[in-house]
């Protein structure tokens, strides 16, 4: 299986974006809410989401707190910026950016939020370089993303494969590898979607 281009997942993001809340926003409400959830409970200072799409998660994050996010897709970040129009009173900035080479200084969040990203990303070492940079040291991290099941899984995933890079995902992905192995302090895992398939996971930097 080819990893996705930055290419192809812009033009998969672009293409789903007038469809995107109705198709996929059943599948990921679940994972949002409960990542904004976790993220407000910390009531952290200052906020990215990296790849904040159409802004689903918006509304959910502390009123008081500073919110930056970031999309790859023009298209997404439009209807983003729509969803921020709606809340006036937040001090939301959006702005279209590479997760892998991120325009910020070291140390500037409190808190990051990786939503359904690092699976569709070209390279997920490299996004989580970047995030790790931008996020405060013992600050928190909070991803929700598919990873690889067990045998029940493997079929479906096998199939995935061939088509993978035409719809900018990448069906095979292991916790283990992409979570686990890093020299992060990983505090929590919960299952939010289809049999655990879908995973929180709460990290503290540093």
């Amino acid at each position: 299986m080819s990893d996705p281009s930055k290419q192809s997942v812009i033009r998969t993001y672009d293409r789903y974006a007038p469809i995107y809340d109705s198709l996929f926003g059943p599948i990921q409400r679940a994972g949002c809410v409960r990542m904004a959830e976790s993220v407000a409970a910390l009531e952290p200072g200052h906020i990215l989401e990296v790849g904040i799409g159409t802004g689903l998660t918006l509304s959910m994050y502390p009123e008081r707190a500073k919110v930056n996010g970031i999309d790859i897709s023009p298209v997404m970040l439009r209807q983003a910026q729509q969803r921020a129009a709606g809340l006036p009173s937040r001090d939301i900035r959006l702005a279209i950016m590479d997760a892998e080479q991120l325009e910020f200084d070291d140390n500037t969040f409190d808190c990051v939020a990786v939503p359904y990203v690092l699976s569709v990303t070209p390279n997920p070492d490299k996004l989580v370089a970047e995030i790790r940079r931008v996020c405060r040291p013992d600050g928190h991290i909070f991803i929700v993303n598919h990873f690889s099941g067990g045998k029940l899984w493997s079929l479906p995933e096998r199939l995935l494969r061939s088509v993978a890079d035409k719809i900018g995902f990448r069906s095979n992905f292991d916790y283990d590898h992409h979570i686990l192995r890093h020299d992060w302090t990983v505090l929590s895992t919960t299952p939010v979607r289809l049999f655990g398939l879908y995973r929180l996971v709460i990290i503290r930097n540093g």
